[in-house]
């Protein structure tokens, strides 16, 4: 095919029409996509469209997903530096396309280097207005919700950008069936108190009121990564928070000591191999107190805590700590939500839940959402 001569370069906003999915900072000279099933999305004519992009990384390179109206196109890691991809072309040159391009891979708080930017798009048609969807609906959560084991083989083990997807995880599911945008605030390893290895420091909570918080160094902060999150510009119908599995792990993982300080932290067990009391209050407290948080963010979202499916050790000790708080604030607008485990005809890469685990659950949380939404 020979080269399209009519071809004309646009930044974001000589398009004039455009959604962004995502938390980011827009007053950007590009657009940063800091969270995995952060993207952009276009109503386009023509028969040609190219997305320019600035990508750059140390260890984790970013892997991207594309849509053609509403079916899945493709799927890739990206190189470092300037490039472009195209999402579409030879296609009827008057019909209107709707293209989205999303993250995949979820925000790296161990890659400062880790950038995605779109700068803006290459196309021989003009573009137009996106619809807005029925709901908008946030997800919180760690691995699972980072779809880390939804690509891979199940004997696949290394722990790697491909592997993680938003493409196939129950956010995206759950999201496509009641007609709803999405936002992902979600980061492997971590829990609501600590991470899977007692580490204090990688609660989700700590970091939720900025933009994104998980996403540090210099290069993300000149990005806006580090502002205050506007919680006014995108209100969330419903809040689904997947967290406690890391918190459940910490229980038994040895004890971490903090490299420059010599501090440590451990949540402890017992001899009888019950959790012991006063590491199980504080975690039911990190619970209260992030639930509050998220009230005193979201004050008309409907807040569903869903757990289970990389097991149900803590099942108990979240629903008593949401109790707590409901009857201590007298909120009446959250929700605990068990979803399925995730079993050996489920199972993905990396030992997490695979895309068959991600579709039962999402099920569970759409059949939930449909009766609360409506």
């Amino acid at each position: 095919m020979t080269p399209n001569e009519n071809l004309k370069q646009y930044t974001l906003k000589e398009t004039g029409h455009y959604k962004v999915h995502g938390r980011t900072d827009e007053t950007q000279p590009a657009l940063p996509l800091f969270f995995n099933g952060s993207g952009i999305e276009v109503n386009v004519t023509g028969s040609e469209l190219w997305i320019d992009l600035d990508v750059d990384f140390e260890t984790h390179e970013p892997w991207i997903w594309t849509a053609l109206n509403d079916a899945f196109m493709s799927r890739q890691m990206l190189p470092s530096g300037a490039c472009s991809l195209c999402l579409f072309r030879g296609m009827s040159p008057d019909s209107v396309k709707n293209v989205k391009f999303f993250r995949e891979l979820q925000a790296m708080s161990e890659d400062n280097a880790c950038r995605l930017l779109v700068r803006g798009f290459r196309s021989d048609g003009t573009f137009l207005p996106v619809r807005d969807r029925r709901f908008k609906l946030e997800f919180i959560g760690d691995s699972i919700t980072s779809g880390e084991g939804t690509y891979g083989a199940e004997d696949d083990t290394d722990w790697l950008s491909m592997y993680m997807g938003t493409s196939r995880n129950y956010a995206r599911m759950v999201s496509d069936a009641l007609d709803a945008e999405y936002r992902l605030i979600s980061q492997g390893g971590w829990g609501v108190l600590c991470g899977w290895d007692n580490d204090p420091r990688h609660n989700l909570p700590s970091r939720y009121e900025k933009i994104c918080g998980l996403a540090a160094g210099e290069m993300n902060e000149k990005l806006g990564a580090g502002k205050p999150y506007d919680f006014r510009s995108w209100i969330p119908d419903a809040i689904i928070v997947n967290l406690g599995t890391n918190d459940a792990s910490a229980f038994e993982q040895p004890e971490w000591t903090d490299p420059v300080t010599g501090q440590s932290f451990k949540q402890h067990k017992e001899p009888d191999g019950s959790c012991r009391p006063e590491d199980l209050a504080r975690f039911k407290q990190a619970v209260i107190d992030f639930l509050s948080m998220l009230r005193r963010n979201n004050p008309t979202s409907h807040i569903v805590w869903t757990y289970g499916m990389l097991g149900y050790d803590l099942t108990f000790a979240i629903t008593d700590a949401m109790n707590s708080y409901q009857k201590a604030a007298g909120d009446l607008n959250i929700a605990f939500l068990q979803l399925p485990n995730t079993t050996e005809l489920t199972v993905g890469s990396h030992a997490h839940p695979g895309e068959k685990s991600h579709a039962r659950a999402a099920q569970v949380i759409i059949e939930y959402l449909r009766s609360i939404l409506a």
